[in-house]
């Protein structure tokens, strides 16, 4: 079992030996730059001392969980069809693992199939599982949105969907994800939609897979599974608040599975989750920080498709889809990658190291996740680097 390096380290040694000329912003990380809500922080410190006690799931937490839900998606659950996690990425890397114990046996291993580029994540458990993996490639001639052919739907045992996407930006339609939801039924696959960046949007909130799953007629969610977490939507990524929600008969099973595992959540952290859940006038507010972003980055890379989801801008850097090498055997986005941060601080991250054979490479992804006024000064130098890059390294001159 060999795991490959996360984006973020493979980004640390492409850049250990550049010298920036000029402070620029890290915007290679999703990681809000906005204050938390004090509700949450007063709530941290005043039930600071609860860490003496084990942890034990409160009934309270499921219940704002399930009233975020209801507020947010018009869906109403039942208390068995949630669990509440130690933030999105837990429950994105234990559920498989927990689902796919029981495929030890199956001859080959187990099947899965993800977005690519991706959440390195997903690949995470595809390792940790031995799992054989169909790659959906994102990009502008499918319009960024994942598809299976039919030979992979009746062979695939676990489908997971990023709707907003990382690092694309696009998300599903209803109607997409209701027809996502009926592939699941009919070839009875086992389907996820990581929906961790369903509050970052400029005007028209997009779907959840539950929605979809009633709009199928498959109110018992069968087969399928939403996961969501506070992090993005509260600027609160340390709180680690999470949950997956869906089918009641496999959730059972998997309620008692991390049980072993040693990720309950502290009493501390759970107090301050249960008053972020239901925090609706700060979420919103950062939610229009994120719009304005959004806008912001339309405005200035006029060129580019900026899908009004995520915080995420996924800017193509070449002006072709072919794949280039340098000298170096470096990609061109992590030519731009490097170049970017000498001449103005600024730190992106390369396309190539969120996907696999030819996914990502050609794009980088860059965070708006700083205020209006300071978000605007790096995007424009970005933007005047850009224009420069593609002059300099159009594919017809390589």
């Amino acid at each position: 079992m060999k795991f490959n390096p996360y984006p973020f380290e493979r980004l640390r040694q492409l850049l250990q030996d550049s010298k920036s000329l000029k402070q620029g912003l890290n915007l290679s990380i999703g990681e809000p730059g906005f204050k938390s809500p004090d509700s949450v922080i007063c709530s941290l410190q005043e039930n600071a001392e609860l860490i003496r006690y084990y942890p034990s799931l409160q009934s309270e937490l499921i219940e704002s969980q399930m009233d975020f839900i209801q507020k947010r998606f018009q869906v109403t659950l039942k208390e068995n069809e949630i669990v509440p996690t130690f933030g999105s990425r837990e429950a994105l890397f234990s559920f498989p693992n927990f689902i796919f114990a029981s495929y030890e046996n199956k001859k080959g291993g187990p099947i899965m199939a993800f977005p690519n580029p991706f959440y390195q994540i997903y690949e995470g458990v595809q390792i940790a599982n031995n799992a054989r993996v169909i790659y959906m490639p994102l990009h502008k001639e499918n319009n960024f949105k994942p598809h299976l052919i039919q030979k992979d739907l009746q062979k695939v045992d676990m489908v997971i969907l990023n709707s907003p996407n990382n690092p694309t930006g696009q998300a599903l339609s209803l109607d997409d994800l209701v027809t996502w939801v009926k592939l699941a039924i009919q070839y009875d696959f086992i389907l996820i939609n990581d929906e961790c960046y369903s509050e970052i949007y400029v005007d028209t909130p997009p779907a959840s897979l539950l929605q979809a799953s009633i709009e199928a007629q498959n109110e018992t969610f069968k087969n399928i599974f939403v996961v969501n977490s506070i992090s993005k939507r509260l600027s609160a990524p340390g709180l680690r608040s999470g949950f997956i929600a869906g089918d009641s008969e496999i959730l059972e099973q998997y309620r008692i599975f991390r049980t072993y595992m040693g990720v309950s959540i502290p009493l501390t952290l759970q107090k301050a989750s249960i008053i972020a859940w239901r925090e609706q006038e700060y979420a919103e507010s950062i939610r229009k920080k994120f719009a304005k972003n959004i806008y912001l980055a339309q405005e200035i890379f006029t060129d580019s498709v900026i899908f009004p989801y995520t915080f995420y801008l996924w800017l193509k850097i070449q002006d072709c889809n072919e794949i280039h090498l340098n000298m170096h055997r470096l990609f061109n986005d992590e030519v731009f990658t490097k170049e970017l941060y000498e001449q103005t601080g600024h730190i992106v991250l390369p396309g190539s190291y969120l996907g696999r054979n030819d996914g990502g490479i050609g794009y980088v992804r860059i965070a708006l996740t700083q205020e209006e006024s300071v978000m605007k000064q790096a995007l424009l130098e970005i933007k005047a680097f850009s224009d420069v890059f593609l002059n300099v390294h159009a594919c017809s001159r390589i």
